[in-house]
């Protein structure tokens, strides 16, 4: 039985409990410069080029998660080209400039920070070249170095690029965003409680493989040599238990090649005595922190 995920495994949409529907659905679409796929009673999919990236789900019965729960870090949305992301970050600073936490060179990828209205954290990249990227036994070279954003923004903001963060993107209308290149989610970052535990879930037992690792505070897997497709630290969230149902994180989804794929995964996690959730299309599961992970094939 294979006991890594196969090397084409991919991220899918991140589902976040939202208790302003309205308010989160404009942040994502008018500011990230996401566009509204989908919208039926609570539920709104947003994404680009008919791939969801982020799926809001209306739950004001719910209250917000403490500050030191486990849960979701950041969603991170990968942006084809640099033209792309240069869009989308100045929508958001024309248009929730307050959101803007910071941005970081990581030499794999450039990277700006942001929060969103209900405190759930979001990442907008563009990957370096796979080529570029630097492996020393095994471990992929990353570091925080100083990205100034208004340098990046005078050498990749386009005119189209302004023209789509000054635009309206409603629901049903055409898609500009693709002139400039597509967007989808590249990495998921979690908060957990501890590092350990989370290694022996998502490697020994789901079958990502280690990347990169900051001690006993931060851990980095993925499939096929991407820099990470997920990441688990205890920045914030160092001892936390299993996460109560609250605002914010819903489900992670993953993407495997195969319906065969899925079944061998399936069964390996049922071996290591993992409860599975089978709807017949995919198969759930719950980490040590009841994040819960959702698997699909195709």
């Amino acid at each position: 039985m294979p006991e890594i995920l196969p090397a084409s495994s991919a991220m899918g949409a991140v589902t976040l409990r939202v208790a302003d529907l309205d308010a989160m659905t404009a942040y994502y679409r008018d500011a990230v410069t996401l566009t509204v796929l989908a919208a039926e009673g609570g539920r709104v999919v947003l994404g680009r080029d008919g791939v969801p990236s982020v799926i809001l789900e209306h739950a004001p019965e719910l209250r917000h998660a403490g500050p030191h729960e486990a849960g979701l870090f950041h969603t991170a949305i990968l942006f084809d080209t640099q033209e792309a992301l240069a869009a989308a970050v100045y929508s958001v600073a024309r248009r929730a400039p307050g959101t803007f936490t910071g941005s970081a060179d990581h030499l794999v990828s450039q990277a700006f920070y942001f929060t969103d209205p209900e405190g759930n954290g979001v990442e907008l990249y563009w990957d370096r070249d796979r080529s570029l990227w630097s492996w020393t036994h095994g471990q992929v070279e990353m570091d925080t170095l100083y990205l100034d954003p208004n340098a990046f923004l005078r050498e990749h903001l386009t005119d189209r690029g302004a023209a789509l963060a000054e635009g309206d993107r409603a629901a049903g209308a055409a898609d500009p965003a693709l002139e400039l290149g597509g967007a989808s989610v590249g990495h998921v970052h979690l908060s957990v409680g501890d590092v350990a535990t989370a290694r022996a879930f998502y490697v020994d037992r789901l079958g990502f493989e280690t990347t990169a690792a900051l001690g006993s505070s931060a851990l980095f897997v993925s499939a096929g040599g991407y820099h990470h497709h997920m990441a688990m630290n205890t920045w914030n969230s160092r001892g936390a238990g299993p996460r109560r149902l609250a605002l914010g994180l819903g489900e992670v989804v993953i993407h495997v090649p195969t319906a065969d794929d899925l079944g061998e995964l399936t069964e390996r996690m049922r071996h290591y005595g993992v409860q599975a959730r089978d709807d017949g299309r995919s198969v759930a599961f719950d980490d040590p922190w009841a994040n819960a992970v959702r698997v699909t094939a195709g």
